[in-house]
């Protein structure tokens, strides 16, 4: 092969592999280069194709060019400082909103009252430990319903932020130390104040005195405990039958249900806290009670070998039966001496026990009734006392007079009770009353 012809075949070669990337200009140029054969046609072509590569790199190539500062750096820092003060601003006032109604900063002086029923608190039973952590005994806790508390709060206008008040509590442990009942509380009291005033011994428990007379049932008292605002009749009762009360005269919960207290709920003018624990109300009972409960009554029991129990139900007979203090030892000495007898004891007053909405002599029905209140078909002492006896009753019941009485009838012309020791003459006196 001829040297033209190896050159005509590079040509082609350079031509070939330049048209695959698109550089067809550079490719004549190095097809001159090699071999310095372009006539003028292929010249003129080239110039052509050179002319239109210089206005390609415009469109196909982008250079990388130094980015030009824009000058905005310092508007950028104080943008961010604006944000960050915006921010700080924002919070300080959520701050000081917080701080003041957790402090009562600033607060309109009123004062609102709260009411704290009992069903908003629920107890269980912890262990008590020692100061090495040994398990000493166990103790009952109540813990009180925060959600209702806030809200009742709130509602009061003594609090503005219930998420706020919520925490604290937590914090502050408030559920176990706040208790059920009515209270007066300022609005100037902070959130720590709040927590302590709703407590039955701080100052702002609202109380109610109530008198209690002799001669009541547990059920009027709990009527009247109730309309005076203590506590429901319904939480009363359910304390009486089944909370253990810390007395020995109480019998603990069992069969006896609520009637155990009969008899021991002392008469007296009580201060209450309003809507208060309903076992607190009847424990302010119970320790009045205990509180006449003299040493020398209880040598007196034992000398005479009578259980207290007895001597509460024949007092509470007393105090049913009895026109005023003189006739009491009397009316004591019959029901002695008709239990000493074997006799049934004949007191209308227990059979109405049955029946506290009657009102007069009980009916014919009642007297026929099979049941162990009534003392004219069955003997010995009722169940259980037919009401709640004064100390005289007490002391009647504890001290009888020393007689031959069996019967005794009252006297409606004197208002007082006549005695007797044998049927006739009762039976003679009765036929000149009219009791009806």
């Amino acid at each position: 092969m001829s040297k033209d012809s190896e050159k005509i075949d590079e040509i082609f070669q350079i031509h070939e592999n330049e048209t695959k990337t698109g550089t067809r200009s550079q490719s004549f140029s190095k097809i001159h280069m090699k071999t310095g054969l372009l006539n003028s046609e292929e010249q003129e072509w080239a110039d052509e194709e050179a002319a239109e590569e210089q206005e390609i790199p415009q469109e196909r190539y982008h250079p990388i060019r130094r980015r030009e500062e824009t000058g905005t750096g310092c508007l950028g820092g104080v943008l961010f400082a604006v944000f960050v003060l915006c921010v700080s601003i924002v919070l300080a006032c959520l701050a000081w909103m917080a701080a003041s109604d957790m402090l009562a900063l600033n607060k309109d002086s009123f004062t609102a009252t709260v009411v704290l029923p009992e069903s908003i608190f629920k107890s269980e039973i912890v262990d008590v430990k020692d100061e090495d952590g040994n398990v000493t005994g166990q103790k009952s806790v109540s813990h009180a319903d925060i959600t209702y508390l806030s809200n009742t709060l709130k509602q009061a206008g003594l609090i503005e932020y219930r998420w706020l008040f919520e925490q604290y509590c937590k914090i502050a442990h408030a559920d176990t130390k706040v208790r059920p009942g009515e209270y007066k509380l300022q609005s100037t009291y902070d959130y720590r104040a709040l927590i302590q005033n709703m407590r039955p011994n701080a100052g702002s428990a609202v109380t109610v005195n109530v008198t209690l007379i002799e001669g009541m049932t547990m059920h009027e008292m709990f009527v009247l405990l109730e309309r005076s605002g203590v506590s429901s009749y319904e939480d009363l009762m359910a304390a009486a039958k089944d909370y253990s009360f810390n007395y020995a005269f109480i019998a603990e919960p069992g069969e006896e249900g609520a009637g155990r207290l009969e008899g021991y709920l002392f008469p007296e003018t009580y201060n209450f806290y309003a809507n208060m624990q309903a076992s607190s109300a009847i424990n302010k009972f119970l320790d009045e009670f205990n509180s006449h409960l003299t040493e020398e009554m209880l040598q007196r029991l034992e000398e005479e070998g009578r259980s207290l129990r007895d001597v509460v139900t024949v007092a509470s007979m007393i105090e049913k039966e009895a026109a005023d203090d003189e006739e009491r030892a009397d009316i004591a000495s019959v029901i002695y001496n008709r239990l000493n007898a074997g006799m049934v004891l004949g007191i209308d007053s227990t059979i109405l026990y049955l029946h506290p909405e009657h009102e007069g002599a009980p009916t014919a029905e009642m007297l026929a009734e099979n049941s162990p209140y009534n003392t004219r078909r069955s003997a010995g002492l009722p169940p259980t006392p037919i009401c709640n006896p004064g100390l005289p009753s007490l002391e009647a019941a504890l001290r009888p007079s020393t007689t031959d009485y069996l019967y005794y009838a009252l006297d409606t012309e004197t208002g007082r009770h006549r005695f007797f020791n044998n049927q006739e003459e009762f039976d003679a006196f009765v036929a000149t009353q009219d009791y009806a």
